[in-house]
C-alpha cells in the first residue's frame, strides 16, 4: 500500500495512492500516527481497503499533500552514510553509525515550501531515504530487523550547514528547523519495493541533478541501521531513521553553494515517487 494525507496543515486527512491515483480513506477513520501503526493500522487498513475499494472518493489534485505520517515521536537521522558524501565534506568514514536528530516540529509536506532560517546564509538540501517503524522496538538483532519496519519514505534532509557545523556542540541545530523535513509524497509498505539496497536516489536544484547515488552504496545497510539505532533508544511505532545522503550537497561543492529565496528542489527515489519544495525567506510572522 502508499499511505498518503491530505488537507490543510495541522488538519490533514488519510488517504491512499492506488495505480497513481489519490483516493480519501477519511471513512477509516484513524490517523497514521502511533497508535495506528501500534494497533495492526495497517493490516486493519488492507481489510478497510478490500471491502470498500469501489466506494472510495478520489482526492481532488489540487489538495496539499502533507507528511504521510503524522508528527512521530521521533526523527533519528544517520550521518555520513555514504562514502562519497563523507569524502565531499572530508570527514572520515565513520567506524559506527553517526546518530543525529532532527525536531519533529521541522516536519512538513512533500510539495510545501522550505523556510532559510533567520540569520540563515548556508542552507542545504540532502535527498535521504527513511524507514517508518512498525512496532516498539528495543534491543533488536539485525536478522529480525524486517519485522520492525512498517514502511520508506522520501525525506529531504534540509540542512544549515553553519548552525549544525560552526555553532558548536552537536549537528542538530543546523537540522531541526522548521520546515527541515519534507516527507513523502507517500509511505509506501515494504512488498511495494524490489530491492530496497538498489534503489536510485536524485536531487536536482533549478533543474540541474546535484545528487545521483543508490542506496546500493551506503554505508551501514537498512536491518543493521534498525538494529543498531534500537541498541540506545527505544523505537516508538511510526518514528523515523533516514539513512544518510549521497554525494552532491552543496557544501561539497568548491566553492560551496548554498540555497536562496526562489530556489526550487525537486527529488526522488525509485519506488517512493517525487517530490518539490520552493525556497522562500523567512518571515515574521
Amino acid at each position: 500500500m502508499k499511505l498518503i494525507r491530505y488537507g490543510a496543515a495541522g488538519h490533514e486527512k488519510t488517504g491512499v495512492q492506488i495505480e497513481g491515483v489519490n483516493y480519501s480513506t477519511a471513512g477509516f477513520g484513524n490517523d497514521y500516527h502511533e497508535q495506528f501503526f501500534e494497533n495492526g493500522g495497517i493490516e486493519a487498513l488492507a481489510a478497510y481497503l478490500k471491502d470498500n475499494q469501489d466506494k472510495l472518493e478520489k482526492i481532488d489534485d489540487n489538495e496539499r499533500l502533507g507528511s504521510p505520517i503524522a508528527r512521530p515521536s521521533k526523527i533519528v537521522c544517520i550521518g555520513l552514510n555514504y562514502a562519497d558524501h563523507a569524502h565531499e565534506t572530508n570527514a572520515p568514514l565513520p567506524p559506527e553509525p553517526v546518530i543525529f536528530f532532527k525536531s519533529t516540529t521541522s516536519l512538513t509536506g512533500p510539495f510545501d515550501n522550505v523556510v532559510i532560517p533567520k540569520n540563515s546564509v548556508k542552507t542545504d538540501w540532502e535527498v535521504e531515504l527513511a524507514v517508518v517503524i512498525g512496532k516498539k522496538a528495543s534491543y533488536v538483532e539485525e536478522a529480525e530487523a524486517a519485522d520492525y519496519i512498517a514502511g520508506y519514505v522520501l525525506h529531504n534532509d534540509v540542512s544549515e550547514r553553519e548552525f549544525q557545523l560552526e555553532r558548536n556542540g552537536t549537528w542538530d541545530k543546523g537540522k531541526g528547523c522548521d520546515t527541515f523535513a519534507p516527507m513523502g509524497p507517500f509511505l509506501a509498505t515494504p512488498d511495494e519495493l524490489s530491492d530496497i539496497n538498489n534503489l536510485s536516489l536524485w536531487l536536482k536544484v533549478n533543474g540541474e541533478t546535484m545528487q545521483n547515488g543508490s542506496t546500493s552504496n551506503l554505508i551501514f545497510n537498512i536491518p543493521f541501521l534498525v538494529s543498531y539505532v534500537s541498541q540506545f533508544m527505544t523505537l516508538l511505532p511510526g518514528d523515523v531513521i533516514s539513512t544518510g545522503t549521497p554525494a552532491g550537497v552543496g557544501l561539497g561543492f568548491k566553492p560551496p553553494v548554498y540555497l536562496k529565496p526562489g530556489d526550487v528542489m525537486e527529488l526522488g527515489i525509485d519506488g517512493l515517487g517525487s517530490s518539490r519544495q520552493q525556497v522562500v525567506a523567512y518571515e515574521k510572522n
